[in-house]
């Protein structure tokens, strides 16, 4: 069956196609495409001192084809229907290309002429911004059909009204039987905090409150002034757990649902990779069988994809336990749940198996834990192979199968919660009141369920196991011992989760060959060997040997050596940025790396340096701009997350400093977890794994330094191993073709 058109981006379906609608069929399928380019087309030549780019007509050819390929809606193959046609365009399309155009314009094109959507997912909320506040307006003034367009967040990014004027009128949760939603976490930092900080966090709610009830703010945590600390944030966010929904008595004020009626209407959704993957399966967004889904900045979708299907519980704080059961039994009574008879038992049984867990865990490793400098955040000991300690997995086992069991006893009263909301509205505050008592500690008990179950996964004789480690930290007067499990593969991951529900997707990013090839981006991508894959590169318009000079600065000392390189490497830095006339971005590798950069800058330098979380990021980056345009000197000092996403044009960057190759950190468990695995197999971690990683980072952070096609720019990199190895030779060829230039140690 195919899908047609019904304007809204529901389905329809049809008979079975006889041979002669087939042919029909592909020909529309022609059609389309011919009138997605001629959309693009008449897009480009209405946009006033738009520039031809054969690159991006390239690119947008590229994405008309693949959307018009796809096969969109229920296919009912058990009555001799072919199997839906899958489609999938792996782009890299260089710095300047304009791919933000190249795909909307032919997408949104095709979704109109299908009668379907179009799903866009962004790495950040800061690139989900700019498509929806400035590209696509811009884009639907000009093209021939009207579209709408909305932004689609997570919910914890959205203020919950009822928490929010909760925290606004005292500060404080109230008697458990009438108020307490908040994390024991929470309770306890209120019990240790000041009296004055109290009283400015409820002056913060009581303002916060004040602005959203007179319009001035939308309740979304972004479009603050100041975006608010994750501590404070928290108390406030609109979370699914705790949230009824329509019987919410501030449903009609509500921001998340306000937002998510604008999604409804619209042909295209901005969403970001983060929330595509956790709302796999609820409906949030556009169904993915049908609907033409583009992921920009797609490098990021793999890290994406493990941190979502990793997890973690905490093996000492456990007293939330007794307050879940005690609230599960309250409200189970009243409302004659039966399933709640077992809830005393397995509340007993997962405090007494946590606790045997924290004990087994510091007896099997703890010298290894205590050993650790706490200087450097939580000690961590990762169990090789992922083969436990026998003594652990009875007790795991215990704990999945107690968790079940009182899981299944919540679902009960959920349940029986959401029948009494349907069939006694005038009650919707006191019984979404109780929802929220179990729906704020729900999820630590999902979430131990699940670590319990992905820690007890045992890899079968060659097959991948999963990454398992545990952590010790102090906090306060508590020793907090942790376990965590994650996947390795974010390929297998992806292709399980994701790739099996998608018909028509474009992937694109400037950075996604790795030393000139797609194969690992593929396999992290989990499309390696799909055949409805393929693969473009299109190439930036900009002339780098003659815009741009890579100056390969050498130093004495071996980059291996962290101690004696980062010593020299700081002093050619500061030799060199001292001539910097505007503006420029310092890339360091580390906190420590920078610290010693700053502490080495002589007095008349310091007020040239803007260092990174000294300042909010858009304030620095405004500062920086207001020194250039006055023709002043201003260098960034920034870490990994400056090395990507900064758009600096102009004099704002002509010159880039890479102090280091930007290779992993070599702590990561999911990482060395896998190097074992690789290693196990007969293959080479570090050739297969870490430089084709480090060479799309190290392509993101050069990318910094060319912008336009009438910048010139200077990037330099202080480590010899750029130019002094074999694998530093496959990372030149992943960067663009600067003039190269070397130079000897000062």
């Amino acid at each position: 069956m195919y899908p047609t058109g019904d304007g809204d981006g529901g389905r329809q379906t049809l008979e079975p196609l006889a041979p002669q609608a087939m042919r029909h069929y592909c020909m529309s399928q022609q059609v389309w495409a011919a009138q997605a380019l001629e959309s693009f087309d008449a897009v480009v030549s209405a946009t006033e001192g738009f520039r031809s780019r054969p690159g991006q007509r390239l690119m947008a050819e590229q994405v008309a084809r693949t959307f018009s390929t796809a096969t969109l809606g229920k296919v009912d193959e058990e009555s001799g229907e072919a199997a839906p046609t899958r489609a999938i365009a792996v782009i890299q399309a260089g710095t300047g290309v304009g791919k933000s155009l190249a795909y909307c314009a032919p997408a949104i094109a095709l979704a109109l002429s299908r009668g379907t959507r179009v799903l866009i997912s962004t790495a950040t909320v800061a690139l989900q911004e700019q498509l929806v506040n400035k590209d696509l307006p811009a884009l639907a003034a000009l093209m021939p059909q009207p579209f709408k367009f909305a932004l689609a967040k997570g919910r914890g990014r959205y203020v919950c009204k009822l928490k929010l004027d909760r925290l606004a009128g005292t500060g404080e949760a109230e008697e458990e039987g009438e108020d307490d939603l908040f994390a024991e976490e929470e309770a306890a930092a209120r019990a240790k905090r000041p009296r004055h900080e109290t009283e400015a966090r409820i002056q913060f709610y009581s303002t916060m409150a004040q602005t959203l009830s007179k319009g001035a703010w939308d309740g979304d945590r972004d479009s603050l002034d100041t975006p608010p600390e994750p501590e404070v944030w928290s108390p406030v966010a609109a979370e699914g757990a705790s949230c009824t929904g329509k019987h919410c008595p501030a449903f009609s004020q509500c921001t998340y649902y306000d937002k998510r009626k604008e999604l409804v209407g619209a042909q295209v959704i901005v969403a970001n990779h983060d929330l595509l993957l956790s709302s796999l399966g609820a409906r949030v967004l556009p169904e993915l069988d049908n609907c033409l889904l583009v992921l920009d900045e797609a490098h990021h979708l793999p890290a994406t994809a493990l941190d979502q299907f990793a997890c973690s519980m905490d093996l000492s704080r456990i007293t939330w336990i007794e307050r879940l059961s005690s609230r599960g039994l309250r409200i189970g009574a009243l409302l004659e749940v039966e399933e709640i008879a077992d809830i005393p038992k397995h509340s007993a049984q997962l405090r007494q198996t946590l606790q045997d867990l924290a004990r087994i865990v510091m007896d099997v490793y703890g010298a290894q834990l205590k050993s650790q400098p706490s200087a450097w955040g939580p000690a961590r000991v990762r169990v090789p192979r992922g083969e436990l300690p026998e003594q652990l997995i009875a007790p795991l086992g215990l704990l999945a199968a107690s968790a079940e069991g009182f899981l299944d006893a919540l679902r009960a009263i959920s349940k029986a919660l959401r029948a009494e909301m349907r069939d006694k509205p005038d009650e919707a505050k006191r019984l979404s009141t109780l929802y929220a008592q179990i729906g704020m500690l729900a999820p630590r008990l999902e979430e131990l369920h699940a670590t319990a179950q992905l820690l007890l996964q045992d890899a079968p004789e060659g097959a991948v196991p999963a990454a398992k480690w545990f952590t010790l930290e102090v906090d306060g007067d508590f020793i907090v011992v942790k376990a965590h499990a994650s996947p390795i593969l974010p390929g297998t991951t992806l292709r399980n989760h994701l790739w099996s529900a998608v018909r028509g997707a474009v992937l694109t990013s400037a950075t996604l060959t790795s030393c000139g090839h797609f194969d690992f981006f593929l396999r992290e991508a989990g499309l390696h060997g799909d055949e409805a894959a393929t693969t473009l590169e299109v190439p930036s318009p900009f002339n780098y040997a003659a815009q741009g000079t890579l100056i390969a600065a050498e130093t004495r000392a071996d980059p291996k050596n962290a101690a004696q390189f980062t010593t020299e490497m700081v002093d050619a830095l500061l030799h060199d940025i001292a001539r910097v006339e505007y503006g420029a971005l310092v890339l360091f590798t580390s906190r420590e790396q920078m610290r010693q950069a700053v502490d080495a800058l002589p007095t008349a330098m310091r007020s040239v340096v803007l260092v990174q979380n000294a300042l909010p990021r858009t304030q620095l980056l405004r500062r920086h701009r207001e020194r250039v345009e006055n023709g002043e000197p201003s260098v960034i000092f920034g870490m990994q997350s400056f090395g990507e996403g900064l758009d600096l044009p102009g004099r704002l960057c002509e010159s880039v400093f890479i102090t280091k190759l930007p290779f992993a950190p070599p702590d990561d468990p999911v990482g060395e977890a896998r190097a074992e695995w690789l290693r196990a197999v007969g293959r080479d971690p570090f050739s297969e794994l870490v430089v084709p990683a480090t060479a799309i980072r190290l392509a993101q952070w050069v990318g910094r330094a060319i912008r336009t096609e009438e910048d010139m720019a200077h990037v330099y990199c202080y480590d010899k191993r750029l130019t002094r190895t074999s694998y530093g030779q496959r990372l030149l060829k992943g960067l663009p073709p600067f003039a190269l230039e070397q130079r000897a140690p000062l």
